[in-house]
């Protein structure tokens, strides 16, 4: 190895380049080392290898190179302490680990020399390798701390001898170095003139096309491929071709450069950036946009199925858009609009499965119970199926908390094929949650409708409404009045939200709102849909639903398995009834929970406990029963009656208790927190038993004598209603006559002042209510009738139905004669 100590080869490098890019050194001085290389005798032994990630090294060109890492500078002290000879090979990754010679690369790689070291220093890392000849790898040893290779020449292939091949090859060379003159010049800065020179004058064809493909900007995959290239020609030909189109873009770049320039004024350099992106989609004939942005935008409105109208609106927006300037608040509101646009399933359609019975399946599978509801979405699918575009219904699920009107819809979506998506009502009091806010205001957004169903991705989702009937209204609109045009079939069809401001077809959409009463409701929202009681469940479909749903599912939450835990119908049983107080199975599942988690505290503390969970335990796993009143009470007592009630919760059996006491012309007390309903009924069940006395063989003097006092039991408790009537003339002339009342009968029916019971709703409640208190006797008014032949004959199994016209006729069942016992 020479080192030359009079040559400041530093003076050689006395040019810039950019990027910190090598540049090759094609002096005729490194000639001497290409031709005494004996490359087949170098080959026979293994070499260090030596990977690189900045470059690609090319065989006759003499490069400067810096050895930096740990392992680069082993390397280079091996090299220096032998030969000089070593193997260069790029790394097909930028990334570099702790140990470099682990690094993956290219099998294709040149045999290289270490010819000058550009420092007197003893650790110098500056040197001059020069590239002998091209080679391939065969082998590879990281067995020590430098890695070795075994590698077999791969050499170029030229054709010197071919005469019109070369002429060929020198054409080609001559157009690459034409066209080099730009791009290296673009590349470097400063060049000296001799280094072309000594380029242009060599008479070595592969030194001049490995200088220029050394030299251009070309990325280094690129130049991998340049280098595998086996034909000289070949790899020419393909180095012209990426040189014409490196300058092609330089040219472009540059045009650009210049006719940005002639628009921008001093004070507005800050939109130097958003010019050249303009000038650069000018070239390439894209329309009305300024960045990138606008060009995305533009072609994903090209893929939207939207009508003509909606089109017309976009493209004017996107004009609009255009003339803003990117850093302005506008900007963004604007830009994210059209993004609402795009992102918004215009007539994207989900397809509908028409499978009947997959569809009844799922439905059985989620729930237990709910014929009716289950009915109706069959016949949906039927007529769905016969009409092909049948107008998708409004349907309003109502009923007491818990009994699964919200799993409902996601059910319903399984198993129509479409997209589920819920939206809580709840507490909503702004139109412009319903409508959306205008683009004008700050922070607007599209209404919770239109949000839902770009959240679905499809036109036609199953979207639940969820609790209708917690909306409410105040100084910022009635958002109730904004679901009149949502849920109107005839309307829906082009439902017109405030921030997107284009019609919208909600008309395929199936909304299934809930609610837990319909006192609430609007008159107008209530007609628009087409509403379907969902009733409580009785204590067998609750232990039904418990079995196939509740546990297996908090088994599943709480980590145990069914070896682990058994709850048997008897306990589920208990646990309805004397620790839930509801008409659906939230509760039920809380206190099924509970009894997991104590469970699996015993498991993993390893406690002994029975598997199989006893009567007796319930105390121990839910504590002290909380519920007992629902019981019937016997008849022991004058002027007690057993009334039925609706409440949100469910129904409830209800006792009404009438008491004389010495007084003045009949004075009637009521407590027990009633409405005015409810009082009502009192003040009519007393004056038509007065204007009837004689009929009901009531001492008229009892009335002048005495003070009537009516209480009804849990006075904290608001009760209200006009179905107690009955009750209420029952319990009076139970008082007066002290005639008991007949056992296990309850009663339920307004009364007027002529004596006519009337119906009441919430009939189905109030008959669960009567089985779980153990009654077997119901009065109730004829028009009920058709109510209770509506029921499944499991709820109604066990219980008798009486129906009566009028008060008489209630009297003379439910009291007993005078001295019965």
């Amino acid at each position: 190895m020479k080192k030359d100590k009079n040559t400041n080869w530093a003076d050689l490098f006395n040019f810039a380049p950019k990027a910190n890019i090598p540049f090759p050194l094609p002096f005729p001085i490194m000639a001497e080392y290409l031709g005494e290389a004996n490359v087949s005798e170098i080959l026979k032994t293994p070499l260090p290898f030596l990977p690189i990630n900045t470059m690609v090294m090319f065989a006759s060109l003499a490069m400067p190179f810096e050895f930096v890492s740990e392992y680069d500078l082993g390397l280079l002290r091996e090299v220096r302490s032998k030969n000089g000879y070593f193997v260069v090979a790029t790394t097909q990754s930028e990334i570099e680990d702790a140990e470099g010679a682990k690094r993956s690369s290219y099998k294709c790689g040149v045999l290289c020399k270490l010819i000058r070291i550009l420092s007197n220093e003893e650790e110098a890392t500056h040197c001059i390798i020069l590239g002998i000849k091209r080679i391939r790898i065969q082998s590879v040893d990281t067995s020590k701390a430098i890695t070795f290779v075994e590698a077999k020449g791969y050499p170029d292939i030229i054709h010197k001898d071919n005469e019109e091949e070369s002429a060929y090859l020198k054409g080609l060379i001559a157009n690459i170095l034409e066209l080099s003159k730009k791009n290296i010049s673009h590349q470097y800065d400063h060049i000296p003139k001799e280094i072309f020179s000594n380029v242009w004058e060599s008479e070595d064809p592969l030194h001049m096309v490995n200088f220029v493909a050394q030299c251009t900007a070309l990325k280094l995959p690129i130049k991998q491929e340049l280098l595998e290239c086996r034909s000289l020609k070949n790899r020419a030909e393909l180095l012209l071709a990426y040189l014409d189109k490196e300058n092609q873009l330089l040219s472009i770049r540059n045009e650009i450069r210049s006719t940005a320039k002639e628009t921008i004024e001093q004070n507005q350099k800050e939109f130097f950036l958003r010019q050249q992106i303009n000038a650069i989609q000018s070239e390439l004939g894209i329309d009305g946009g300024m960045d990138s942005d606008l060009y995305d935008l533009e072609i994903l409105a090209k893929q939207k199925k939207w009508n003509e109208e909606t089109a017309k609106v976009f493209a004017k927006e996107l004009h609009r858009l255009a003339n803003y300037n990117p850093q302005s608040p506008d900007y963004a509101v604007q830009y994210q609009y059209l993004q609402t646009l795009l992102d918004l399933p215009w007539n994207e359609y989900s397809e509908d499965q028409f499978n009947l019975s997959r569809a009844i399946k799922i439905l059985d599978r989620d729930h237990f119970g709910l014929e009716k509801i289950k009915e109706r979405i069959i016949e949906h699918l039927a007529v769905l199926h016969l009409k092909k575009n049948l107008k998708s219904p409004i349907l309003c699920l109502w009923g007491p908390p818990g009994v699964g009107k919200t799993s409902l819809g996601k059910s319903i979506a399984e198993s129509l094929g479409r997209k589920y998506v819920r939206i809580s009502l709840g507490g909503v009091h702004d139109e412009a949650e319903i409508r959306g806010h205008r683009r004008t205001y700050i922070g607007a957004m599209p209404g919770r409708i239109i949000q839902a169903i770009k959240k679905a991705g499809t036109a036609n989702p199953v979207v639940v409404l969820d609790e209708i009937d917690k909306v409410s209204s105040d100084y910022k609109g009635d958002p109730s009045s904004a679901l009149l045009e949502v849920l109107d079939p005839e309307q829906n069809n082009a439902f017109h939200d405030n921030y997107i401001d284009v019609d919208f077809d909600l008309s395929n959409v199936l909304f299934i709102a809930t609610a837990n009463t319909l006192g609430t409701i609007s008159r107008p929202l209530l007609d628009r849909m087409e509403l379907i009681q969902v009733s409580g469940y009785i204590t067998e479909e609750k232990i039904e639903i418990a079995k196939r749903h509740l546990i297996p599912q908090q088994l599943e939450e709480h980590g145990l398995t069914k070896s682990q835990v058994k709850i048997s119908n008897s306990v589920l049983e208990t646990i309805i009834e004397r620790y839930t107080r509801e008409s659906g199975v939230r509760s039920l599942d809380k206190q099924i929970a509970a009894i997991m988690r104590k469970v699996a505290k015993k498991v993993v503390a390893e406690d002994s406990y029975n598997i199989s969970i006893k009567q007796n335990e319930l105390k121990e796993y839910l504590g002290v029963a909380p519920f007992s009143r629902d019981v019937y009470q016997g008849n022991k007592y004058i002027g007690v009656v057993t009334g039925l009630a609706w409440t949100s919760v469910g129904g409830e059996i209800l006792f009404i208790e009438s008491s004389l006491h010495k007084g003045k012309d009949c004075r009637l007390t009521l407590t027990g927190n009633l409405g005015d309903v409810m009082k009502e009924s009192a003040i009519i069940a007393l004056n038509y038993i007065r204007s009837h006395a004689i009929e009901l063989e009531i001492d008229p003097e009892l009335f002048a004598n005495n003070e009537l006092h009516i209480h009804v039991p849990e006075g904290a408790i608001p009760k209200d209603g006009p179905s107690a009537g009955i009750t209420m003339v029952t319990s009076i002339v139970s008082a007066f006559t002290q005639r008991l009342v007949r056992e296990r009968i309850a009663m339920t029916g307004e009364i007027t002042l002529r004596g006519k019971v009337l119906p009441v709703g919430g009939v189905k409640e109030k008959i669960l209510a009567a089985k779980r208190a153990g009654i077997e006797d119901i009065l109730l008014s004829s028009e009920n009738r058709k109510d209770i032949e509506e029921i499944n004959e499991v709820y109604t199994k066990g219980i008798t139905f009486h129906y009566i016209d009028d008060i008489q006729q209630v009297l003379d069942f439910a009291l007993l004669p005078l001295h019965t016992k």
